[in-house]
């Protein structure tokens, strides 16, 4: 296809989806030289073709035109665009399907409500105010250096020594994990995952190109050092991404035993640990669990954090800590995304000098164990003893195991046309291993519509 047929069919893919609408007009041929770095001879023939189909119109002195969907002719066949792997079109119903519903007990964010958006806005607006051009330039990669020394000044206190040069600031915590991933691996390495596990990981090691080698996690003892030391010593593996802390599904929690012993076998066998940490301000006990990075002390240990699940969902700030991946970080931020959001930054940074994020976590931690407590309770009384409910302590998911013969996605799209949703075993890993457990969002607030959405899954499951 020639760079002017290219160029046509970008503009009508634009045109189908009323980027561009019948009677209005499109850029110039200058412009379009301009911003599609083209010829306008190239852009000129791009637009004649359209012309010829019908899709544009040429006023005289005027320019050109979007026509009426009537005036356009039939399009020839089109080639069928690449086939995704089912489970990525899986994951995107099913993320869908959460913004659709009544009670998106499937959503991996937790209640809204629960968060002080109305300070959070202020600080915002206030911190904007104050805002002068140059600080565009200084919230750039590595990020607002005000946040930074904020974030690290709460790892100082829990005794993980690190320095707020260590710090990048991302767009939320996925873009952390995802530029780790990327600067410590290349295409066709073997990267270690838990089975289950975030189904964020399985996407990003399938866009990398990188193959998986699947390490178990138990709700009750966790990861299995056993058998990660035999994939360690078997394969050329160069990450390994895991929880820790609070894991996405099971909710399990290392012991400081089991994490001192991954970060040891990581350094025994030269594999960077990309490390998803971003419950652990919710735990429910008085100690906030330490990360593996606690145990890390050649920088094997690519910690990824995030603000998102403990004081504002949306704003996107997330983090990665890490000296010696540092720079590469930076460099795979600014040729992707470029940088986080100075203002968010400065606002964020702005409420953390001047309001008690503790206080808050305090109430937000209290607020998540009561919820999760009624949930589990009215599941239990649904339930009885046909369902194991593994309950962690902290976090506000719980993973629950129904009997094998159930199959929870099938579970999930008869509750769907009810609008309620949950998560299936089948989007944490391998269906035949996860496929009769559910995970279920505990952080909304009781009320007869959520006892509703818990009585109609008990009840599809109790059939």
């Amino acid at each position: 296809m020639n760079r002017y047929q290219q160029l046509a069919q970008q503009l009508k893919e634009q045109i189908k989806s009323q980027t561009w609408r019948a009677g209005e007009k499109i850029p110039s041929i200058r412009a379009a030289s301009q911003s599609f770095s083209v010829s306008p001879a190239t852009v000129l023939q791009a637009y004649q073709l359209l012309e010829s189909e019908g899709w544009l119109n040429a006023r005289p002195q005027s320019g050109y035109f979007v026509t009426a969907i009537l005036e356009r002719g039939n399009e020839a066949e089109s080639e069928d665009p690449p086939a995704l792997p089912k489970f990525n079109d899986t994951l995107f119903d099913f993320l869908q399907s959460n913004s659709r519903a009544s009670v998106a007990l499937g959503s991996a964010f937790p209640d809204p409500s629960l968060f002080p958006i109305a300070t959070l806005n202020r600080h915002l607006a206030s911190a904007g105010r104050k805002m002068s051009a140059q600080s565009v330039v200084s919230n750039m990669p590595p990020g607002n250096e005000d946040l930074r020394r904020l974030i690290a000044q709460r790892y100082l206190k829990q005794g993980v020594d690190v320095s707020h040069q260590d710090i990048v600031i991302t767009s939320g915590a996925l873009e952390a994990l995802n530029l780790s991933l990327q600067v410590v691996t290349k295409p066709g390495d073997y990267v270690a995952i838990e089975t289950p596990t975030f189904y964020g990981a399985l996407q990003a090691v399938e866009r990398l190109g990188l193959k998986p080698i699947e390490i178990p996690v138990d709700p009750k003892q966790g990861l299995n050092i056993q058998v990660l030391e035999e994939a360690f010593q078997k394969h050329d593996i160069k990450a390994f991404w895991l929880m820790a802390n609070f894991h996405n599904p099971t909710g399990s929690t290392l012991s400081d035993e089991k994490k001192q012993a991954v970060v040891q076998l990581a350094s025994q066998y030269k594999v960077k640990l990309i490390e998803d940490d971003v419950y652990s301000e919710l735990h429910f006990g008085n100690d906030k669990p330490k990360p593996l990075k606690a145990w890390d002390h050649k920088e094997d240990v690519l910690l990824c954090g995030s603000l998102s699940k403990a004081l504002c969902p949306g704003y996107r700030i997330g983090w990665v800590v890490n000296r010696l991946f540092n720079e590469p970080i930076q460099k795979q931020q600014l040729i992707s995304t470029l940088s986080g959001s100075a203002p968010i930054q400065q606002g964020v940074a702005h409420f953390l000098t001047h309001e008690s994020f503790d206080n808050h976590l305090r109430k937000l931690r209290k607020e998540l164990e009561v919820r999760q407590e009624y949930v589990v309770s009215l599941l239990k009384r649904l339930l009885a003893e046909r369902v194991a409910i593994h309950v962690p302590s902290g976090g506000y998911f719980i993973w629950i195991e129904l009997p094998k013969h159930i199959d929870t996605q099938s579970l999930f799209n008869v509750t769907l046309e009810q609008g309620v949703t949950f998560g299936f075993g089948g989007l944490f890993g391998d269906n035949k291993l996860h496929g009769n457990f559910i995970r279920l969002n505990t952080s909304f607030k009781p009320s007869s519509e959520l006892d509703r959405a818990l009585k109609l899954i008990a009840s599809k499951i109790m059939e």
